[in-house]
């Protein structure tokens, strides 16, 4: 009887594999939020009607979303078509030059302490398979990865989409002053707590996945949502007392 030979196990550690996409949550998300408490300070600091403060975070809150979200895929897609022409040249260059390509490869393993007979057959196993030649010189000698880089759409996707949960935050309380249960200065201050706590959760998972300090990321994160409220409160307060407001937009 035949005993099967086990496969023995690979190590595989976590990695990861679409940072960019955890960016465009991260930076949408956190756009998103100080933008509408931004907006939501800075108007309701000039005590003006509830219903006029939703309706201008809401309309800063979609128009900012799909700026993000077109510079985002237009970023994105230039960065993919200069990574491309980048893959075609090397693509053409094995093809047509590989003496020059393979000496390539040598240099580099050279500089990682290769030598002798040993370069020479990390060299041949190299350039005997012409996708990992290719990887190889994507990834050792210009630094490409595609992958990492994601999809256009796909990162606009999500900024639009993060855009939009982070800004709807600071605007909830305001939709509860329309029904008589707050008054307009206490949603102020709920809306500056709401995107300090979610700023922070936020900040606090970014840097976790980053192996950092979560209580620092969490601290950095949330003190910009609330420095930008502050200064938005601060303008609006002051158009207020100038009465440039006031003078064509009915207080609530």
């Amino acid at each position: 009887m035949i005993t099967p030979v086990e496969k023995p196990s690979i190590h595989v550690e976590p990695h990861i594999k679409e940072s960019n996409y955890i960016r465009d949550l991260v930076f949408g998300f956190g756009d998103g939020v100080n933008t509408s408490l931004g907006i939501v300070a800075g108007v309701g600091g000039a005590e003006v009607a509830a219903s006029f403060v939703i309706l201008a975070a809401l309309v800063g809150m979609f128009t900012g979303a799909k700026a993000m979200a077109v510079q985002n895929y237009l970023a994105v897609k230039s960065q993919r078509e200069i990574l491309e022409s980048e893959i075609k040249r090397e693509e053409f260059e094995i093809e047509n030059v590989p003496e020059k390509e393979r000496q390539e490869i040598e240099e580099i393993y050279q500089a990682k302490g290769f030598r002798g007979e040993e370069l020479k057959n990390v060299v041949d196993k190299i350039t005997s398979n012409k996708d990992v030649w290719l990887k190889t010189m994507l990834t050792e000698e210009l630094g490409l990865n595609l992958d990492i880089l994601g999809s256009p759409l796909k990162g606009a996707l999500v900024m639009f989409g993060s855009f939009l949960l982070g800004g709807i935050l600071p605007i909830i309380p305001y939709f509860i002053v329309k029904f008589g249960i707050l008054s307009s200065a206490s949603a102020i201050g709920i809306a500056i707590g709401i995107s300090v706590i979610s700023s922070f959760i936020v900040g606090a998972i970014k840097a976790h996945i980053a192996k950092k300090n979560w209580v620092k990321g969490g601290i950095e994160m949330a003190g910009l949502g609330t420095g930008i409220a502050l200064i938005g409160y601060g303008i609006g307060s002051e158009l207020n007392k100038s009465n440039i407001i006031n003078a064509q937009i009915g207080v609530k």
